[in-house]
């Protein structure tokens, strides 16, 4: 597959993150904590998914040593205190085209003082730099998020996700043997796939990451405004997934038993059409996301 053609970027400054907000959620010793979400501003992902559109918010050349724990001071300065920070990038947090390894010390200065620290990450860039940075933060808890999508491998490869099973199951072992927790990022439709099989196919990658040592779950409603979705959608082999689907799926995934799992919200309203009691429903699954309870 690929890569479709970038015909805009927005206007973003590698001297400020391009979004930052607190959120609330259940951290990993039960307890709701208040988050501190970071989307730094650097450059594009060498891994392009066919599905992504984060590169909007990149920028075409690498950020200069110090940009980011500048981005990190901005963004702490304007929000309210925090139990855990994530640090997202658009990418992967290991890339030293993306985050420069001179600025790990400033950035480890920088956080070290939440209990957990949250980065997205390549399977295939996690390496003993990991490891190191872990020791950085110390003793923050450290949680690296990879974007497994699925665990069905037809779909994998067609999501052009630049590695195979095998590397995201070595990737879960050096993480999981050095005590760095692992986040998976899922989706929840896939062409080729009907709204059963996607739902089946969600679940089983929970538990095919769990059983590797993962015990964070998100779940991402697949949103088809990407150009690689266009042909799927013209012959009806992909169908975006329905409200009752997504609860259905996260009722479900919530009944493994087998670490948090959280259904992503954002744009939440496409996906219950026509539904009167919208809002209801979704602050439902806001509510089982703070509390793990169907």
């Amino acid at each position: 597959m690929s890569v479709f053609p970038r015909l805009y970027r927005n206007d973003v400054s590698s001297k400020r993150p391009y979004a930052f907000f607190s959120e609330r959620e259940l951290g990993r010793s039960g307890i709701v904590e208040n988050v501190a979400t970071l989307f730094l501003t650097n450059r594009e992902c060498p891994f392009p998914c066919v599905m992504c559109d984060l590169w909007k918010n990149t920028l075409t050349e690498s950020v200069q040593p110090g940009d980011i724990p500048g981005q990190i001071s901005t963004a702490l300065a304007e929000l309210p205190s925090a139990d855990s920070i994530k640090l997202y990038n658009s990418g992967n947090f290991f890339d030293p085209k993306a985050i420069p390894f001179s600025d790990h010390l400033a950035i480890a200065s920088l956080v070290k003082g939440f209990s957990t620290v949250v980065v997205e990450n390549h399977p295939k860039l996690c390496t003993n730099i990991c490891v190191e940075f872990a020791r950085l933060i110390a003793p923050a808890s450290f949680e690296i998020a990879i974007g497994l999508e699925t665990c069905h491998a037809p779909s994998l490869k067609w999501l052009n996700k630049a590695f195979e099973l095998p590397d995201f199951d070595k990737a879960v072992s050096l993480l999981r043997s050095n005590d760095i927790h692992v986040r998976v990022f899922l989706l929840l439709g896939l062409p080729g796939l009907s709204r059963q099989e996607s739902m089946e196919w969600t679940l089983r990658s929970i538990e095919y990451a769990a059983n590797l040592g993962a015990d964070c779950f998100s779940i991402i409603p697949t949103r088809s405004d990407s150009p690689a979705f266009d042909k799927s959608k013209e012959d009806g082999s992909f169908l975006e997934p329905t409200g009752e689907q997504i609860e259905e799926t996260f009722e479900r995934a919530l009944s493994l038993k087998i670490g948090r799992v959280f259904i992503d919200l954002w744009d939440a309203r496409r996906f219950f059409k026509s539904t009167p009691d919208v809002e209801i429903r979704i602050q439902r699954l806001e509510r089982m996301n703070l509390t793990q309870c169907v």
